[in-house]
């Protein structure tokens, strides 16, 4: 199957410009998406468009990922209301790092003809003065051109307008697409199809300036099925980064998915072929209690992202909450881990020195903290068996815990009922 046709059948193509297809499939290519460091990890909205880069290459091609040094500084406007703070040199090398660390998991760096390779505009922008640059390029595309762009023409009709910066960006982004076809040998620029107006402009000042010919592909933004954001959760974006996004919470994001965007999620987000995935469809379908889809998928993109290790402790993790694995599990795990889990689940805080001396439960649960609006409701939901303090049940008002009983000399994980879960934590 080739390039054009994988992305066809798992519902990605968007947009592709007459000529792509053919020039692909007359043998290795190299083409080239962007991307920007406007943070120092990317989220799995990028993972769509990581994934046009693997299939990219997987079909023989040879892909560039553009780490965007310099446009970074500019900030894109397409898709957005009003500008970008800009980022300082030294935040856009954090953030740059960040990404080229992250890109390096997913591509092959070392399979030959068709290696993969990291470019960043900086390097060639370095050097490029303003008046060199709006002689030399400026002058091959009219402000008519510009302005006819739909990321230029929303601007413009809102009420916070476009600053030249950001009018500029187009053309900073049309120059990438020129020099990577001029010095890499580059044909293709891909990207989300946000990024067609972008993408369009490198190939218009190709053909201006050179009279060359370059292509443009771009693949489909990622929604959900009930209009919500993709990639997003309630505590904001799901990052790569297992630093700002456990493992436990990526693999549940996608264990969460619903039955209708599951389907189209795994065609996207895994290397499953097409075979696979619709024997799985069909056995989903028929048993989607069991959530085959969503667990493959979760698996899949987890082990790829974090590693098979990382996968196994969200395994354990979702047991933990979930199921019936015993509180020695958080023993194995780094306060960071334990509070990776409990990320989003209520947590109070009490004094190391009280818990040393030994607090009462119903101080604990009703005074210290606010697991229970009152010592009467904890005492009588303690009398009728459903409190548990690390997994095991209160047997009496009158008990006492300490430092002892923490885990990691630091958490004490209390139950009210099965599924409501609060993280007591000592300082």
């Amino acid at each position: 199957m080739s390039f054009v046709e994988e992305l066809r059948w798992r519902g990605m193509l968007h947009d592709i410009m007459p000529g792509t297809e053919e020039l692909l499939n007359k043998g290795m290519a190299s083409g080239y998406i962007g991307f920007d460091p406007t943070a120092d990890s990317l989220h799995v909205g990028s993972l769509a468009t990581i994934m046009t880069l693997i299939h990219f290459q997987r079909a023989g091609h040879k892909p560039y990922a553009l780490v965007g040094g310099a446009t970074g500084m500019v900030g894109d406007p397409s898709g957005k209301s009003a500008e970008r703070s800009l980022l300082s040199e030294d935040a856009l090398a954090v953030n740059l790092k960040g990404i080229q660390s992250q890109l390096e998991r997913f591509l092959d760096f070392n399979s030959g003809e068709n290696s993969a390779e990291i470019v960043n505009n900086y390097d060639w922008f370095k050097e490029f003065s303003f008046l060199h640059f709006i002689r030399d390029v400026g002058k091959h595309l009219t402000v008519n051109y510009m302005m006819a762009k739909d990321s230029v023409k929303s601007r413009l009709s809102g009420d916070s307008g476009m600053s030249f910066t950001e009018f500029s960006y187009q053309l900073i982004q049309g120059y990438d697409f020129y020099y990577l076809w001029k010095n890499k040998n580059c044909v293709i620029q891909m990207g989300g199809s946000d990024q067609w107006g972008n993408i369009v402009t490198g190939t218009e000042l190709i053909r201006r300036k050179d009279a060359g010919e370059a292509y443009a592909l771009t693949t489909q933004l990622i929604k959900k099925a009930d209009g919500a954001k993709f990639g997003k959760s309630e505590g904001g974006n799901i990052w790569l980064d297992e630093t700002k996004t456990s493992p436990y919470k990526f693999y549940q994001f996608w264990l969460n998915a619903t039955d209708e965007d599951v389907k189209k999620f795994i065609r996207i987000f895994t290397l499953l072929d097409r075979e696979t995935i619709e024997a799985m469809e069909a056995e989903h379908d028929a048993a989607p209690h069991q959530r085959a889809l969503q667990k493959t998928l979760a698996k899949d993109i987890t082990i790829r992202v974090h590693g098979e290790a990382a996968y196994e402790k969200a395994i354990q993790s979702s047991d933990f909450l979930f199921g019936n694995t015993g509180i020695e599990f958080l023993s194995e795990l780094t306060n960071e881990e334990v509070l990776g889990i409990f990320e989003g689940v209520p947590n109070y805080t009490v004094q190391l020195a009280d818990m040393q001396q030994g607090v009462n439960v119903l101080d604990l649960l009703a005074a210290q903290t606010a697991v229970f609006a009152s010592k009467g409701e904890a005492k009588k939901m303690i009398q009728g068996g459903g409190a548990a303090v690390n997994k095991t049940k209160i047997t009496s008002p009158e008990a006492t815990y300490t430092a002892e009983d923490l885990i990691n000399n630091k958490f004490l994980v209390v139950q009210k009922g099965k599924k409501n879960y609060f993280l007591i934590i000592a300082e």
